[in-house]
């Protein structure tokens, strides 16, 4: 008997996926691929309910015959194994980003005869109800506030793209591309104090209050469901922090990185050329353990940001920072440097690896940005944050069009190099 295979990557059945069951039991025995939490989060999706769980909806689910995991989004090891005489997909991979995934099926299934069956895509109003509501409890505070921990455990290097906005958290959210062979896109958002006081027209000194940035969040958080890193700054008084530990646990923020620096904000770049103080480790330390006791879940991860390399104190100091953070039940570390090669970031990564394999390490390789995310994971990177990139391409754009405005008393010379409208527009969801 000929075999039929699709592929699963839902936590709910709807009448498109039974459409596809139905017309795959056409071609004969159904084995149905439920996609691995790992693959799924590297394919843009999260899953809502444990892989176990999928296998069993799957199971149970009328005209599939047979049920295996799918351990990776391109299909070559399932057509290795299994041979299918049809992969049977739905019509949305035809065109985007997943174009990649069909070219290479097709391959490898003419390699022994196999065949594509392309069905027509089913997208009604009640599949795009059913598609909302997932998308709604994915961004909802309990769910989206451990996936960062999540895809920690699932990704070599977690990926992580500067947001200030709506539109800019939307762009993170939905950009993928294909490269070699393969999908990728950005795991997390962060939120960063200089590009949110920015593009309030603010200058980086903590001048931004609370309330004003946590509405930054919300507006991120209403249309996005990858998980969120905020920039706490120096966290502030002990006794402020606490209380903004709580309401970022509440938002279902993943994570806050607080900087080991006292006094008025200065961006950590400056280095020396400014005046900036760096706190005691026993007061730092003590921050650290003042906001771990307020936590409510174990979700929400504190990241300490060790400035020492910053403020030229040393290898050593840094180090000893580190560890003693970790101690005071840090989450995370964060290493930062404004030198524009990555030696001494390396050099700290592989002694604070020597002590300590299981806390994670944070990076932001703005100065030295020639560095690879496989070159920093090689040596113990856990997360990779690209701090401040979206809001330095768009400032340029933007002058210039106001430029060429002036310049031509008229919009034609800018609207030849512009996005179209429409195509902003795509990005956003309506209900």
């Amino acid at each position: 008997m000929k075999t039929a295979y699709i592929c699963f990557t839902t936590d709910v059945i709807h009448e498109g996926h039974l459409n596809i069951i139905n017309e795959a039991k056409k071609y004969g025995k159904v084995i149905a691929g439920v996609l691995s939490n790992e693959a799924l989060v590297q394919f843009g999706r999260f899953p809502t309910i444990t892989f176990d769980e999928r296998m069993k909806l799957i199971q149970s689910t009328p005209g599939v015959d047979k049920v295996v995991e799918q351990k990776n989004i391109m299909y070559d090891e399932i057509i290795d194994t299994l041979h299918p005489d049809f992969i049977v997909h739905g019509s949305d991979w035809l065109a985007g980003p997943t174009r990649v995934i069909r070219d290479r099926v097709e391959k490898k299934v003419e390699e022994y005869g196999g065949q594509i069956i392309d069905i027509p895509y089913t997208y009604n109003e009640t599949v795009r109800h059913i598609d909302r509501k997932i998308k709604e409890k994915l961004a909802m505070p309990e769910f989206r506030r451990s996936r960062l921990q999540q895809v920690l455990t699932m990704r070599p290097i977690v990926k992580a793209l500067e947001v200030h906005s709506g539109i800019t958290g939307l762009i993170a959210e939905k950009t993928v591309v294909e490269h070699g062979g393969r999908l990728d896109q950005f795991d997390a958002m962060w939120i960063s104090s200089l590009c949110d006081s920015t593009a309030k027209g603010k200058p980086d000194i903590e001048l931004v209050d609370m309330t004003s940035r946590f509405r930054t969040i919300e507006e991120v958080s209403e249309v996005t469901t990858k998980p969120i890193i905020f920039d706490g700054d120096t966290g502030g008084m002990t006794e402020h922090f606490v209380y903004n530990v709580r309401s970022l646990e509440r938002m279902g923020v993943s994570a806050v990185i607080i900087e080991d620096k006292t006094g008025l904000k200065k961006n950590s770049l400056f280095g020396t050329d400014v005046e900036q103080t760096q706190d005691t480790i026993e007061n730092f330390c003590e921050k650290i353990r003042a906001g771990k006791k307020v936590q409510l879940t174990d979700d929400f991860m504190i990241i300490a940001r060790v400035e020492s390399l910053i403020l030229e104190k040393g290898m050593e100091d840094a180090l000893t920072r580190a560890h003693a953070y970790v101690q005071a039940g840090a989450d995370a570390i964060m290493i930062h440097s404004r030198k524009n090669t990555p030696d001494e970031v390396l050099e700290f990564c592989d002694k604070f690896r020597n002590e300590n394999r299981i806390t994670p390490l944070v990076v932001v390789p703005s100065s030295y940005n020639t560095i690879t995310e496989e070159e920093l994971a090689e040596h113990g990177v856990n997360i990779v944050i690209y701090a401040n990139q979206l809001t330095r391409s768009a400032f340029p754009a933007m002058a210039q069009t106001a430029r060429e405005i002036l310049m031509y008393h008229r919009a034609k010379e800018s609207d030849d190099r512009l996005m179209p409208i429409q195509n902003i527009i795509s990005l956003i969801d309506t209900l």
